[in-house]
Parts: structure tokens; C-alpha cells; sequence
């Protein structure tokens, strides 16, 4: 996707769809590995001041929607700090050069508190069952959260994506040739498409907005 993300387009087209090539790869994933590649907005985000001067905590932030938030972040005007696993840290050094060129550094304050859950939450695959826990998991505690830190002025909400393609993708499921075909839109996500998600919900346009799950499923009906 070489279009800035105003721009119109079909979204059942404008990123790739399945059959991908089989690949495999050990856990955690390489970005570098994949075919095709995942979309993190190096080339499209564009970013208007919508968290200008704000600083901002990710975990996980080497690859996937990770690197794509940070990006999104520090293009919008955030410092970054995102952490990682030790064997990540090619992954990580990336992302650093990338929040580095948006004219951004890294801080660590308190903030905002913006959670990733999953389609699983609610639609539990059996092969991910001990993923899915921990995701609905995520939803009780973003929820429960929000009611105890609002008094405080701190929001809690959280986004729950459908299937998105990221290195834990190959590195986990046993195929991946038709990974997000299921979805009503026909594609799995790129991380850059996830990423205005966390945008708002970090920017003082949601600022009435806590307790919230944003879905983004490509469709699929969540409660």
C-alpha cells in the first residue's frame, strides 16, 4: 500500500489477499521471512499532531501492530518507549529508526492505557484456547480498569482485531496459506491498518471515551 491512509480505497483490494506462499518459521517470527511482507505504514502513515507532545508506553513494540503503533504514535507527535524479548532485538533496533525519523525519542511516563485483546475473546479457536483466555481476559480487565482508574482522569480501553499479518502468524499456526480468507472481507489485516484504532483512542478526540473494545474484525460480529 503506497496510498497515505485518507485516501480512498476498497478495502477488500488495497492490501493482499490469500493464498499466501506456506511458510513456516520459529517462534517469535521474523518480519524479513514473510511473504508478503506486512504493512506498518512506513510508506502511507501520515500523521496530523494528534498526540503532539504526549509520551507513550507499548509493549511489544518490535514488529507487527506494535511496530505499526509506534509509528503511528511518533508521527503523531508522541515520544515512544516500547519493550520486547532479548531475541527481538534486530526486530526492535527497526522500530527505533523509525520512531527516531518520524523526530521523535523515547520517555517513560504515565499514560493512557490502551490494551490488545482479539476476535479470539469472543470466538475462541480450539487451537488457540490458551491465547483466547488471555484476551478475554484482557477484556475484564480493561473494562474493570477503566471504572477504578477514572476518578484519576486515566482512561482504559482496549482494540480487538480480527486476523492480522504479523510474524506470529507463520511462527504459530501450522498453515498459513489461506490465513484471513474466512474474513468477511476476504484478507487478513496489516499492522498499519490497526494502528488509527490506537491513534484515537490515545488522542483527546476519545477523551469521553474509557471501558471501550474497538473492534476491528473486517466484519465479523463481536458483542
Amino acid at each position: 500500500m503506497t496510498e497515505q491512509q485518507h485516501t480512498q480505497q476498497d478495502p477488500a483490494t488495497q492490501h493482499p489477499r490469500p493464498d499466501f506462499p506456506a511458510q513456516d518459521q520459529p517462534h517469535p517470527g521474523w518480519t524479513g521471512a514473510m511473504d508478503p511482507p506486512p504493512d506498518h505504514g512506513e510508506e502511507s502513515y501520515r500523521g496530523t499532531g494528534r498526540l503532539e507532545g504526549r509520551k507513550t508506553v507499548i509493549t511489544g513494540g518490535d514488529s507487527g501492530m506494535g511496530r505499526a503503533v509506534a509509528l503511528a504514535f511518533a508521527r503523531e507527535g508522541a515520544d515512544v518507549l516500547f519493550t520486547h524479548l532479548e531475541e527481538e532485538t534486530d526486530e526492535a533496533r527497526e522500530t527505533s529508526r523509525l520512531v527516531e525519523d518520524a523526530g521523535r525519542k523515547a520517555v517513560a511516563v504515565p499514560c493512557d492505557i490502551i490494551n490488545s485483546t482479539s476476535v479470539q475473546a469472543y470466538k475462541p479457536s480450539p487451537h488457540l484456547l490458551d491465547y483466547a483466555m488471555s484476551k478475554g481476559a484482557i477484556v475484564t480487565f480493561t473494562q474493570g480498569l477503566a471504572q477504578m482508574l477514572a476518578e484519576r482522569g486515566i482512561r482504559v480501553n482496549a482494540v480487538a482485531p480480527g486476523p492480522v499479518w504479523t510474524p506470529l502468524i507463520p511462527a504459530t499456526l501450522p498453515d498459513t496459506v489461506e490465513f484471513g480468507k474466512q474474513s468477511p472481507l476476504g484478507r487478513p489485516a496489516q499492522p498499519a491498518e490497526l494502528a488509527p484504532a490506537y491513534v484515537y483512542l490515545a488522542s483527546q478526540e476519545a477523551s469521553f471515551v474509557t471501558a471501550e473494545i474497538l473492534n476491528a474484525t473486517a466484519g465479523t460480529p463481536l458483542p
